[in-house]
């Protein structure tokens, strides 16, 4: 089994005067890049929409057929693969969340819901009406990148967040959860989480930390999420789990040490539990 290609955007923009933007459409992308079909993970936001063709995008081990509207959106760390047909196209754009965060600011680019990778899918399934509303921001970001006009970056960046925002706003309309009164607190959540998952695997560890009774927050992600507050926390554990030993930089005892458990076993028992499958068995499969 190879270790798993970790690829940075300056990889793939050899001959532009920036190593943190890449704008494409991606017949051309595939085409100076055909590796990229094979398993891998990047240090970037990956954003990507489909307009003709067929085939499935594998994100985090999951598995998505992608049509003519399909978009995707990754974060950096996310292992994804790619099965394309012939007649593939629609764009691709690759960007920094330094060179992003940089620019704008009072605001993060995580700050979109739809980089939330606990709960959230990273597919979205436009319409007609927004693809093509989406297309054409992409045709002025190509058209912009072609060029090298004054405040050429200032206008690619404001017309990529044009586009997060004309996404944020068809992904809000398709997230029940999102009008939910604790948002905020499942966003709260999720920044612990993130934080401390590897330290801390208790549920009663971010009730304290939420200041809130364990049956309280447990009946929050019910709520909003339909599991329980454990489920919400060992899914990123076994996420990053999946993520580790797909990698093949690590044994799976080391593995295991990385994200806090005591010994081997353990670690084992819990990842079966969740997967039915064990860490050897997974590696074998991947």
């Amino acid at each position: 089994m190879r270790n798993l290609p970790v690829y940075q955007i300056k990889k793939f923009n050899c001959h532009s005067d920036t190593n943190n933007l890449y704008f494409n459409d991606f017949k051309t992308h595939l085409i100076a890049n055909d590796f990229i079909e094979n398993s891998h993970s990047h240090t970037f936001y990956l954003l990507v929409l489909f307009t003709k063709g067929s085939g499935f995008h594998t994100i985090d081990f999951d598995t998505y057929e992608i049509q003519p509207n399909s978009l995707f959106v990754l974060k950096p760390g996310q292992v994804h693969s790619w099965q394309l047909s012939e007649d593939i196209d629609g764009y691709i754009a690759f960007y920094s969340q330094e060179v992003y965060n940089v620019y704008f600011g009072s605001k993060q680019i995580d700050e979109y819901s739809f980089y939330r990778d606990l709960k959230n899918s990273p597919e979205m399934i436009l319409n007609e009406f927004q693809t093509k509303e989406i297309s054409n921001y992409f045709n002025l970001l190509l058209e912009e990148n072609s060029k090298n006009e004054f405040k050429k970056l200032d206008k690619l960046l404001n017309l990529l967040d044009v586009i997060h925002i004309e996404l944020a706003r068809i992904y809000e309309s398709l997230q029940e959860h999102n009008s939910h009164p604790y948002n905020l607190k499942i966003k709260e959540l999720e920044q612990l989480v993130h934080q401390y998952f590897k330290s801390e695997k208790l549920p009663s560890f971010y009730a304290d930390k939420m200041n809130m009774s364990l049956k309280h927050l447990n009946r929050i992600c019910k709520n909003v999420l339909n599991v329980t507050l454990t489920e919400f926390i060992y899914s990123k554990i076994i996420l990053e789990s999946k993520r580790l030993l797909s990698a093949n930089t690590m044994t799976i005892g080391e593995v295991a040490n990385e994200l806090g458990f005591e010994n081997y076993s353990y670690f084992t028992k819990v990842f079966k539990k969740y997967t039915d499958l064990t860490p050897k068995g997974f590696k074998e499969l991947v």
